[in-house]
């Protein structure tokens, strides 16, 4: 790994997290009540963990902050973190930031000298080592969920434009993402509804069909930016680009108000779905979409697109009882409750084979067999790796790409914008 480039970076992280207020204490001294800050992203589905945990630990109380958008929350972590702050007892930490934070150790309990050796061989591999320095030394979170890829579709608006609507004969339809797109056109013409469009947005779609395509996408494993020579990210651009002319997109930003709008209001029909976006899709929809939504296989065979890793900050005041929370929450049990409240796939093998997950179905998508449609090729999902400045280049090029897709830019004209953005944000 290039670690001039990493200290560089993790130099302008402290440098932004100077900005950020240093938090005090807890409430709760040692022998009192102790009130434990969980700072997630989005939704977990802890609530009931939450609840067993109090039962079993008297004088502890969980508060959640949970933040909806992601980029707000990597942000303020990132400042928090860098600064010493008041981050919270345990945080969670985005696939996309953990190489970020391994570039800060100390800024974590180190779970390594926690008993964590002791338990590494429950999660897949990658998924402890994705949160272990390059050395081996330090780990600093345990995982939680990995996202599994799959297609959640509307089946009353497939229905509406003349496609089929059972699960198995949609996902014969695309097989690959050129039949995706070909699919596209013939539902925008058979559901002659100009408010109703295909997907939710090409940029959204790039980001699945880039995590599927090779083991990086914008740092290779020096952490050197290949924005404009790993192939997976042209190929991914090209077919967001023809989507966008094809005129598929509902043009709905991620976890926008709008794009939350367009879930209740039947504004698209199908959009690229790792397992934790069921549970979004259900808050989001509402129970008067109940049923209505159905899951079938994406196109291309699969993918991983998301995961988390909950960690213990050295700021923590209360770091013993957060430790035993962060323990409990990534053990069969915690992941359990997450999957069933959330549609989370758990990280954990051994429960790949347990017919409460391997039989598992979704009542809100048409009793949809999640267990098989996720939990099949759990255990063969490859990490992708991302680099230290992810986030902000990932950022940069979507930014880029929705300038192509609201039709201010030309395609050529928003790869270049992109290419420039990349090389900006990377430094």
């Amino acid at each position: 790994m290039n670690t001039r480039r990493i200290a560089a970076s993790l130099a302008a992280v402290i440098a932004l997290g100077g900005l950020a207020a240093c938090g005090g204490s807890d409430s709760g001294e040692d022998g009192d009540d102790i009130t434990l800050r969980v700072n997630l992203f989005g939704k977990f589905g802890y609530t009931e963990a939450y609840k067993k945990f109090e039962e079993d630990h008297p004088g502890v109380k969980i508060v959640e902050t949970a933040e909806g958008d992601l980029g707000k929350y990597n942000t303020k972590l990132t400042q928090q973190i860098a600064a010493g702050g008041d981050a919270g007892d345990v945080v969670a930490i985005e696939e996309g930031q953990t190489v970020a934070f391994l570039a800060a150790p100390d800024k974590f309990v180190n779970l390594q000298d926690e008993g964590g050796n002791d338990v590494k061989d429950r999660w897949l591999p990658w998924v402890w080592d994705k949160a272990t320095t390059a050395d081996g030394k330090t780990t600093i979170g345990y995982g939680t969920d990995v996202g599994g890829l799959a297609m959640c579709y509307r089946r009353d608006l497939f229905e509406k434009a003349g496609l089929p609507t059972d699960r198995e004969e949609v996902g014969k339809l695309w097989p690959t993402w050129d039949d995706f797109i070909a699919t596209g056109k013939k539902f925008q013409s058979g559901i002659k509804d100009d408010k109703v469009a295909f997907i939710d947005s090409s940029t959204n779609t790039y980001n699945s069909i880039l995590m599927q395509q090779g083991d990086h996408t914008y740092f290779d494993r020096d952490d050197e930016l290949v924005f404009d020579t790993n192939p997976a990210v042209k190929t991914a651009w090209d077919y967001a680009v023809e989507m966008t002319e094809a005129d598929l997109s509902a043009q709905l930003k991620a976890f926008s108000d709008e794009w939350n709008a367009g879930f209740k209001n039947g504004s698209f029909a199908a959009i690229a779905c790792p397992a934790w976006m069921t549970g979004y899709i259900k808050d989001q929809s509402g129970e008067e979409n109940a049923g209505k939504w159905d899951i079938a296989t994406v196109p291309g065979g699969g993918g991983n697109w998301g995961g988390s890793w909950l960690a213990v900050p050295t700021s923590s005041k209360h770091q013993d009882m957060a430790l035993e929370l962060i323990e409990f929450l990534s053990n069969e049990e915690g992941q359990m409750m997450a999957f069933e409240a959330e549609g989370r796939l758990p990280s954990l093998p051994a429960l790949y084979d347990q017919p409460e997950l391997k039989e598992a179905t979704n009542a809100y998508f048409n009793e949809a067999p999640i267990g098989q449609l996720f939990v099949a090729g759990a255990s063969q999902l490859e990490p992708v790796y991302l680099g230290t400045k992810n986030v902000p280049v990932r950022d940069a090029v979507e930014n880029a790409l929705r300038s192509v897709e609201n039709g201010e830019v030309p395609p050529a004209q928003g790869w270049d914008d992109a290419s420039a953005a990349a090389e900006k944000a990377a430094r």
